[in-house]
């Protein structure tokens, strides 16, 4: 492609390097539909590492046992169709540690028909 120039001038700050918290719905169905029946939970499991991964843009990505517990609590073959997670990148304080940042995931507890009208909210730090 002929003439197309990337923007160099001033400086751009990574928004990596923000500390944040925010809440999202995450649509399992569509990750999870299709896939054999004892596949179903693990899967969701990945695809919830693997959204938080692209969200948050951390790669070390650290999941709560209760959202565990939640993508599992109706056994490996019926998951739900979506689930309220809670996702806060936080700085990694171990001295010889690979990543500056992590994130943890967190389940959100929802009633299953009021899901409407939800969308990513950024959390104040508290």
């Amino acid at each position: 492609m002929v003439g197309t120039k990337k923007n160099t001038k001033g400086k751009t700050r990574s928004a990596l390097q923000d500390v944040v918290t925010r809440e999202y719905t995450i649509h399992l169905h569509k990750y999870v539909h299709g896939r054999s029946f004892k596949k179903r939970a693990p899967t969701a499991v990945k695809s919830v590492l693997a959204f938080a991964q692209k969200e948050m843009g951390t790669a070390d990505v650290r999941i709560d046992p209760k959202l565990n517990q939640a993508l599992w609590e109706r056994g490996i073959k019926s998951v739900p169709h979506r689930i309220r997670v809670k996702l806060e990148r936080k700085r990694n304080d171990e001295e010889n540690a690979k990543e500056k940042l992590y994130t943890y995931a967190s389940h959100v507890p929802i009633p299953r028909e009021s899901f409407k009208g939800l969308g990513t909210v950024t959390v104040d730090a508290e």
